[in-house]
């Protein structure tokens, strides 16, 4: 028993980063833990979206947070994903896709030992400015009264609109059951300013989805280019962490140097 106890025990350490020295049996990590990489995800959306590039990066050895994201509103989510954050030791490298680009953004300048940002296919938003604003700036996206409906206050995608907003490409029955499994967001989550912009002394990494149909590629370029990030064009739909999580794990890579 005592055995199985620090074996669990070891693996535990290697699975957090943290082990400097080989123990019998069990593979050494670098003496220089990793950064956690914090995985914030969207609207229609919940943490399984990042499953496949939270899969390779455990594998890797990097401690890995997906927290669920209330898609109560920018405000109300930054707020709840603080605490999030605080909980969370050391540097850190956020990453936000779509809607969760607007929330990295308020939460670096709020948050201790951000290492770098990284946005992928995300809103990269300037204080005083909207969702909503931003995806009107460039003509490409679907989102919209024929695409979407509400219940409530609530906005929800319509099933046979997900494919080919979100997941074009990607096999029809994963495609489904996302769309089965949607999470509404605040219809007025869209129309709320940001309080305030990313630190320009962050680091900045963004990935542009060159099929996206929910936030026009030119509207990510553009915005990328603004804040002065290192751009990667990848040829994938709006779900880019489902349709190229080897190109984002790339990029997080990167952040992370």
């Amino acid at each position: 028993m005592k055995r199985t106890i620090g074996a669990l025990a070891a693996a535990a350490i290697v699975g957090a980063g943290v082990l400097t020295a080989a123990s019998p049996g069990v593979a050494a990590v670098p003496a220089h833990p990793k950064p956690t990489v914090v995985l914030v995800h969207g609207a229609f959306e919940d943490a399984s979206a990042w499953a496949s590039v939270t899969r390779t990066l455990l594998a890797e050895h990097y401690p890995v947070v997906a927290p669920a994201v209330p898609l109560r509103g920018v405000a109300a989510d930054v707020a709840a994903l603080q605490g999030v954050l605080d909980a969370v030791p050391g540097p850190k490298i956020l990453v936000g896709h779509s809607y969760g680009g607007l929330l990295i953004s308020e939460l670096a300048g709020r948050t201790a030992d951000v290492k770098a940002l990284v946005y992928a296919a995300a809103f990269i938003p300037e204080a005083g400015e909207t969702a909503g604003q931003l995806n009107a700036q460039f003509p490409g996206s679907l989102i919209g009264p024929s695409t979407t409906h509400t219940v409530g206050p609530e906005l929800f995608v319509n099933a046979a609109s997900y494919p080919s907003l979100f997941a074009a490409g990607l096999p029809a029955l994963d495609t489904a059951v996302a769309a089965a499994g949607q999470r509404p967001i605040l219809a007025s989550a869209f129309d709320e300013k940001i309080a305030a912009t990313a630190p320009a002394g962050i680091r900045k990494y963004a990935l542009v989805a060159t099929r996206d149909k929910a936030i026009p590629p030119a509207a990510e370029r553009f915005e990328a280019r603004r804040a002065h990030a290192a751009i990667t064009e990848v040829d994938s739909p709006h779900a880019i962490a489902a349709a190229a999580p080897d190109a984002v794990v790339d990029v997080i890579h990167r952040a992370s140097r």
